[in-house]
Formats: structure tokens, sequence, C-alpha cells
């Protein structure tokens, strides 16, 4: 088998903690990105809309970084959703979507998207992968055959035809089932995460917000630019008391649900310095953004009375610890 060569470019910003995630940790500069472009870089690869820091890159400027090295800017943008924000229409080459997450939107079936924008050109010699015969499928030229959705089609061809990849039929069909309904439950997870943004910034138990959608936040400019409908459902938040006081508020919680999953109906909370980033010590889980007070909250569809209810009694217990 015959894998495509990707040179991953990873960019690390040393900071030191001061209190809510800082956002030089976050690979977003696009001068950053610039500085690390080597020769054997093959793609520029972001996300839209960080997990689980929040930050927001700025498609345009790494769009053109990436097309001015030759190389496609390929973006994650699982947590906008297509109804939020459109990449490709800033620039990007290749997005990527985990519709397990919103797409699906209710935490019942695993499955991924691809799209391809079919404006590189795969053949301006820096992959020969596409411009050479395919061993693995009848010596057929990609870039030749299928010009520049190239991509798409060797994954297809190929890739998944190695693996075997494909959704079942019942996985297609809840996700179509979801995917009918994500525009009306984007804006209702965007309306209840910043009532519930709003709720935390003046809450005394609570020693910092970050969401985008916040005028005080860093990538608010960014999130008004890219995402006008709304700047999605996730977000996070310090307890006041550290990491004991972020597991006291998971485990108070009475209805959110304890999840590592985003974009479900339900409200997710996680806190990722005693689960998801457990593995990692708290100076990486630092460098990392995931500092030990961090809770991280994918908001639901459910009555944000509720919502706003178990907060605050989860926050009151935490207050305990």
């Amino acid at each position: 088998m015959r894998f495509l060569r990707i040179s991953l470019l990873l960019v690390a910003v040393g900071s030191t903690w001061t209190g809510s995630p800082s956002p030089s940790w976050a690979a977003d500069e696009p001068k950053e990105f610039e500085k690390n472009i080597r020769k054997n870089t093959k793609l520029i690869y972001a996300e839209t809309l960080g997990n689980p820091l929040i930050n927001i890159v700025d498609i345009e400027a790494l769009a053109a970084i990436a097309h001015g090295a030759g190389i496609p800017l390929v973006l994650d943008n699982t947590v906008p959703s297509p109804y939020l924000l459109r990449p490709i229409d800033w620039g990007a080459d290749i997005v990527l979507h985990s519709a397990t997450k919103y797409i699906g939107g209710h935490g019942t079936t695993m499955g991924g998207v691809i799209v391809e924008s079919g404006k590189f050109d795969w053949g301006n010699g820096k992959f020969p992968e596409f411009t050479s015969p395919s061993p693995g499928y009848h010596g057929v030229i990609f870039h030749e055959t299928f010009g520049d959705f190239g991509y798409t089609m060797k994954a297809r061809m190929e890739i998944m035809r190695t693996f075997g990849a494909a959704l079942s039929p019942l996985n297609a069909w809840l996700l179509l089932q979801g995917l009918e309904s994500l525009h009306v439950r984007m804006e209702r997870h965007c309306a209840n995460a910043f009532a519930v943004a709003k709720f935390l910034e003046s809450h005394p138990r609570v020693a910092w917000v970050n969401y985008p959608g916040l005028p005080g936040n860093k990538y608010f400019a960014l999130a008004k630019k890219y995402l006008p409908k709304g700047a999605s459902g996730l977000l996070n938040f310090g307890v006041k008391g550290g990491a004991k006081a972020g597991e006291k508020f998971i485990e108070a919680a009475q209805f959110m649900s304890h999840l590592a999953n985003i974009g479900d109906a339900k409200t997710l909370i996680i806190h990722p310095a005693s689960t998801t980033h457990r593995q990692m010590s708290e100076a990486d889980q630092i460098k990392a953004g995931v500092t030990p007070d961090m809770v991280r909250m994918s908001v639901g569809l459910e009555s944000l009375d509720d919502i706003l209810w178990d907060i605050d009694q989860a926050l009151t217990q935490a207050g305990k610890a």
C-alpha cells in the first residue's frame, strides 16, 4: 500500500499560566505557520474553531500563505458545522467534519466527511502521488483523470477501498436525519451558549470564561467575520478552587452529561485535566491550554432555565470542595 506522504506542521509556543487559557499557546497565528513551512511541507492543517481552546484561525490569511507555498489549506470545521461556516468560501481547499458531532447531532453514530473545493492544482509538481500511475488502481493517474478533485478520488478509490472505512446504511441514514435539522439546532446551540457564557461571566464561583461570541474575547473580531450566525455551542470556563473544584462541578451536575463528545442535543461537560488530558503532566497540560480549573461545556438544546439552574447548583457544590 502506497500512503500519501504528509508533513504535519506543528507549532509550539511557550507561555506561563496566569489564569485563563492563553491563546498564545495555540498555533493560530498565521505568521507562525508561515515561518515553519519547509520544502517538504505538504499542507497547512488547522481547526476553524479549536477544541478545547475555542480559538479561531484567520482562514483568509492561512489560505494566502498556503497557496503562496503551493500547498493546500486543510481545515477541520467540526465545531462551527457547515451551517455556521463555509471555509471554502474563504480559501480553504479541503474541509473535514466529524459528522459524529453537530451534523449527526444526537450522539448516535460515528462518521466523517471530506469536502474538496476542486480549486487546488494537484499537478503543480509537489504531489507526485497524484501525477504518477497508481500501482494499486490499474495505473490511473488521479490528477490527469479527475483534475482538481484528485484528492477525494484517491481517498475513495485507494484509501477507503483498502481500509473499508465506509458508513453502514443505518449510520448514513442517522446522519442524514440529523443533517435535516442542522440549521435549527445550530441556532439554538448558539443562543444557549451565548446566554450561558454571559451567565458564567457574572458568577462569583467562576474565575474566567472563554467564548468567542463574547465582546471581550480575543477572537471576537474573527468570530464576527467568519461566524456571523453565531460562535457555535462550545465554551470553557474556570471554576474557582482549581482542579478539585473542577472535578466536584462535574460530579455535582444533575442532568448535564459527563461525556467527552461535543455537538450533542444534550449539554455535555468534562474536566479535561482529569480525563481527556490526564496522561499529560500538569506542565504539558498548561502548554496545551488545559488549566487545572478548566471545564469544557458543549451547550445543548434544553431549556435555558434548566441549563443555568444545573450550572448554578453544581458551582455551589464545587465551592464546598
